[in-house]
């Protein structure tokens, strides 16, 4: 180990199912980083809709007892464990929702997660695997830093994890506006797309367009938006839909032959039944995502730090109202992450 950790530490922990209100701070000793292990101090995190599935006891994956929660978080190396060879005090570092995946697909193998089955970011001091950590693009602030995993990664798996991915020229579709949309907006704009956007607020159409949103498409004014999405394509359709909202009936409506759906999930979480022909009559594939790897992540850092993107932050935070910043983000509908800062 090559620094001193302080004598003690908080985190917020909480058991699965539990809610918002059985969030508890506590102090406790700092664990010291093992083999190939690094202990960050957080100065950031970002709420996502798996947070809140997580607290709600309805995640899909497993969720230890008592566990430290969020997976998505940013701050500075303070220590190494034997043999850390990547990094070094002083570094600042985000890290991989999954510790383990670092390319290929996904398997069964690569499924603990911060934030569920292992202990997450929602704390002064993480302890990590060097393996995990993935440096922040310099231009970023640890708080825009600390949207990325989740939300980020998802949307550049979205766009490009099956193969040849957006091309210049292509049209994608992304609905709604939650962290995942807006990141999909920003990132298909920069690879060359036309982009059209949904959103049932009119407050936010414009907002989608200074993001880059070539057409907006508002879904409580025209309920059955995907003939709203032919139209602006001149009956084509898109290429590729990046679905948050699970509408994937709507979502094929919309597809020109060939398309694809980037199934992200369902932020209502209610799941319409799915017609097979609506998938044969577009020969359109689906594919359901699950964050993505650390080589994606790099990728992904690589065009950030290349363009200068931002990431579009609603509202901060202090460490001390965690439960607030929980609260904030389930009842409201932000426009950009939800950020929690710890000093």
């Amino acid at each position: 180990m090559t620094a001193t950790l302080p004598p003690s530490v908080r985190s917020y922990h909480v058991n699965s199912g539990d809610g918002i209100d059985g969030l508890s701070l506590r102090c406790h000793e700092p664990r010291t980083p093992g083999i190939g292990e690094v202990a960050v101090a957080v100065h950031a995190v970002s709420l996502s809709f798996r947070e809140l599935l997580v607290l709600r006891g309805q995640y899909v994956l497993p969720v230890k007892p008592d566990v430290i929660p969020v997976s998505d978080g940013a701050g500075q190396v303070i220590a190494l464990g034997p043999g850390v060879q990547r990094v070094r005090p002083g570094d600042r570092v985000t890290a991989t929702l999954f510790p383990q995946w670092l390319d290929g697909p996904l398997q069964q193998s690569y499924l603990p997660q911060l934030g569920g089955s292992l202990d997450g970011m929602l704390t002064e001091l993480a302890v990590l695997p060097e393996q995990a950590l993935v440096p922040i693009p310099e231009r970023l602030s640890y708080a825009e830093a600390a949207t990325l995993p989740c939300a980020a990664v998802t949307a550049w798996n979205a766009l490009t994890g099956d193969g040849p991915g957006i091309q210049p020229g292509h049209t994608v579709l992304t609905t709604g506006s939650g962290g995942v949309s807006l990141f999909a907006v920003q990132l298909a704009k920069l690879l060359g797309a036309r982009v059209i956007a949904t959103t049932g607020q009119a407050e936010k159409e414009q907002r989608l367009r200074d993001l880059g949103a070539d057409e907006v498409v508002n879904y409580r004014a025209v309920p059955d938006w995907h003939t709203a999405v032919r139209d602006v394509t001149g009956g084509r359709g898109v290429d590729r839909v990046v679905d948050t909202a699970g509408t994937l009936g709507q979502s094929l409506r919309s597809l020109a032959i060939n398309g694809h759906v980037a199934f992200v999930g369902s932020l209502s979480g209610d799941w319409p039944p799915l017609d097979p022909r609506l998938v044969f009559g577009v020969a359109a594939t689906i594919r359901a995502l699950a964050v993505g790897s650390y080589a994606q992540f790099t990728q992904l850092n690589e065009i950030i730090a290349a363009h200068q993107l931002r990431p579009v932050i609603d509202r901060v935070f202090p460490f001390q109202e965690a439960a607030a910043a929980f609260r904030y983000y389930e009842s409201t509908s932000p426009f950009g992450k939800v950020i929690i800062e710890i000093r």
